[in-house]
């Protein structure tokens, strides 16, 4: 799910990361893992590297599965897996082999991956169930009342921003008061919402409730939810999400980071402690501060150009620092320009034109760059930027770097 109603599409990559967090995602299985540590009944699977242990899989689960059927999963941090082809229903041990050979190895390429898709390193061997209805349910942190909100939906196996486009009247959304946390009005209000019984949802929204507060969850996304043949509520997928400022607490999480699945600018800024976000443009964005961050991208669109990505490197602007945020722009084929726009609070102005003087001199760089500063030691600033030969574009202000950057793109590219 790429939560376009709630944090916004991060470009091409449709990451779940809203302006000024930076998230974490992990597989499937591991997501099962964790529901059913809080008692959330969901399929037995094992994961698989290879099809030979696929087919190990798939035979130490064959006898609890429901007719000998098995779903074979491809692994990867993106949604719409199941019309890409990364999600097949198998009934034979020669299938799962098959399957998991076709799916190993392979870019998938889904609306939520980037366009050259995402390498499928493992898959998840899943047991089969009798469905008697599909339905949709999320918990997140819902940016306008500022509080956990659990979203469900009787169009199970559809994505939700389809459902909210098409079908509005059949999404349910309850914010729940962290005070009092869940309470049995908000169990009758979603029961009603999607047809179902108090005493059939209640235990497992108490318990999906308990994980995303306990494990300090941003998204827990279970689509479909199912209603077996038996009646039994399964969580017959599960995406997880968590603000990786509270994995500080969550040790065992964190170790199931796959860096592998990431982009690797965002890796390597998140590394260096920038937060970084990709996009579609071409003007690579080099800040201090989200706020400025968001104001900047704003005004380069405003003025014709197209930002290339949201980049806070923070108080922080050391040659080092100044170094590994231009290395991040520049890895990004798109740009064709930077615009570094600074406010020289925290940090001295002088010691921030230093460390940029110094990285361009490390930093090959072949497109126009312009700086924009404001704050202490200003005057000593532009001076160490005017003296050092390098070719820097000064803006006098906001709308003038905004302004000298996109004409410079726009001539580049003539």
């Amino acid at each position: 799910m790429k939560f376009d109603l709630f944090c916004g599409k991060n470009g091409a990559n449709a990451h779940f990361n809203c302006i000024g967090f930076v998230l974490m995602n992990i597989h499937e299985h591991q997501a099962k893992g964790l529901l059913k540590k809080y008692g959330i009944a969901v399929p037995r699977g094992l994961v698989a590297f290879t099809p030979s242990e696929a087919v190990e899989a798939a035979k130490s689960i064959r006898s609890d599965a429901k007719g000998s059927v098995w779903a074979v999963k491809a692994q990867i941090h993106a949604g719409g897996r199941g019309k890409a082809g990364g999600v097949k229903v198998v009934k034979s041990l020669a299938e799962v082999e098959h399957e998991a050979t076709r799916m190993l190895g392979m870019k998938l390429v889904t609306q939520q991956t980037r366009p050259e898709g995402q390498h499928v390193s493992r898959v998840y061997i899943e047991e089969g169930y009798e469905i008697k209805r599909e339905l949709y349910l999320s918990v997140f942190i819902d940016s306008t009342t500022r509080r956990v909100t659990l979203m469900v939906s009787t169009e199970g196996g559809t994505e939700i921003e389809e459902i909210a486009v098409h079908s509005p009247e059949k999404i349910t959304k309850v914010a729940i008061d962290p005070v009092t946390g869940l309470q049995a009005f908000h169990v009758r209000q979603i029961a009603f919402g999607l047809g179902l019984t108090v005493g059939q949802i209640d235990s497992f929204l108490h318990a999906i409730y308990t994980t995303f507060i306990a494990l300090d969850c941003s998204v827990i996304e279970i689509n479909p939810l199912v209603v077996t043949v038996e009646d039994s509520i399964v969580a017959l997928d599960c995406k997880m999400v968590f603000d990786d400022k509270a994995l500080i607490r969550h040790h065992d999480i964190m170790e199931m980071r796959d860096e592998s699945e990431e982009v690797p600018a965002e890796l390597m800024a998140s590394k260096s402690g920038f937060t970084y976000i990709k996009l579609d443009g071409n003007i690579g964005c080099m800040v201090n501060g989200a706020g400025l961050a968001m104001a900047t991208m704003d005004i380069v669109k405003l003025y014709g150009g197209e930002p290339a990505n949201f980049l806070d490197v923070g108080g922080n602007a050391s040659k080092e620092r100044v170094t590994t945020a231009l290395k991040i722009i520049l890895s990004d084929t798109n740009v064709r320009g930077i615009f570094i726009n600074i406010f020289g609070g925290i940090m001295r102005c002088d010691i921030l034109a230093e460390g940029i003087v110094a990285a361009m001199r490390e930093v090959e760089i072949r497109v126009p760059l312009v700086v924009r500063m404001e704050g202490t030691n200003i005057d000593l600033g532009k001076n160490i930027l005017a003296e050092s030969g390098l070719p820097i574009l000064f803006g006098s202000n906001f709308i003038d770097g905004a302004e000298k950057i996109v004409r410079a793109v726009a001539q580049t590219e003539v």
